[in-house]
C-alpha cells in the first residue's frame, strides 16, 4: 500500500508540475505577445504545443496569430503561408477538441481570411462555409459573444456586398456586447476577445 501512494503522489505531482509549465509557458508567450514580440509568442506556444499533447489552446493561438497577420500582409506568398499554418494548427486543435465553438469561429475566421485576400478565388468556395460555420457556433453555445459578434458582423459584411441594408444587424452586435459583459473564459487562458471590434463595429451602427 506504501508503494502505491509513492506511485500514486508521483504521478499527481507530475500532473501539477505539467499543470504548472504549461501555465507559466502560456503566461510567458502572452507577455511577448502584448510587448508586440509575434515571433516569440508563437515560437513559444509552438514549444508549448508539442510538450502538451492534450492542450488545444496553443495550436489555437498560433492559427489566430497567422490569421491576424495575414490582414496586414501584402505578399501571396506569406500570405498562404500563414494562413496554411493557421489551417494546420487549427485542425490538430479540432482533433483535440471537438465541438468547439471557439474553434469554429477561428475556423470561419480563416476562410474570411481566403476571402479578403481573394474574393474571386475564395469567395465562391467559403462563403457559404462561413455563415454555416457561424450559424453551428450560435447553435452550440447561444451565449458565446464571439460567435453572436462575428456572426453579426459576417451578416453586416454580406448585406453591403450584395447591396443590402446592413442596419438590420445593428441589433445583433449589440446583443453581442450583453454577452461580451456576462463572458466568463473559463481560465485566463481562453479567448476573450471581441468586445473592443462589437463596441466599434456598433458605433459606426449610431454613427
Amino acid at each position: 500500500m506504501k508503494n502505491l501512494f509513492i506511485v500514486v503522489l508521483l504521478v499527481v505531482t507530475g500532473i501539477t508540475q505539467s499543470q504548472t509549465n504549461f501555465e507559466k509557458g502560456m503566461t510567458k508567450a502572452f507577455e511577448f505577445w502584448n510587448a508586440d514580440k509575434w515571433d516569440e509568442a508563437e515560437n513559444m506556444f509552438e514549444r508549448i504545443a508539442n510538450a502538451e499533447a492534450d492542450e488545444w489552446l496553443p495550436n489555437y493561438y498560433i492559427a489566430q496569430m497567422n490569421s491576424l497577420k495575414s490582414w496586414d500582409e501584402k505578399d501571396e506568398a506569406v500570405i498562404k503561408a500563414q494562413l496554411e499554418k493557421a489551417q494546420e494548427h487549427l485542425d490538430i486543435a479540432m482533433m483535440k477538441s471537438e465541438d468547439n465553438v471557439e474553434l469554429l469561429v477561428m475556423q470561419a475566421q480563416i476562410y474570411t481570411n481566403w476571402v479578403a485576400f481573394d474574393g474571386r478565388t475564395y469567395g465562391m468556395k467559403y462563403s457559404a462555409k462561413v455563415a454555416q460555420l457561424y450559424a453551428e457556433a450560435v447553435k452550440l453555445d447561444p451565449t458565446n459573444p464571439r460567435a453572436a459578434f462575428c456572426k453579426a458582423d459576417w451578416d453586416m459584411g454580406s448585406a453591403r456586398y450584395f447591396g443590402k441594408d446592413p442596419a438590420p444587424y445593428c441589433k445583433d452586435v449589440e446583443a453581442s456586447i450583453e454577452l461580451f459583459d456576462t463572458f466568463k473564459p473559463k481560465s485566463d487562458f481562453h479567448p476573450n476577445w471581441g468586445k473592443e471590434r462589437a463596441e466599434k463595429t456598433l458605433a459606426q451602427c449610431k454613427g
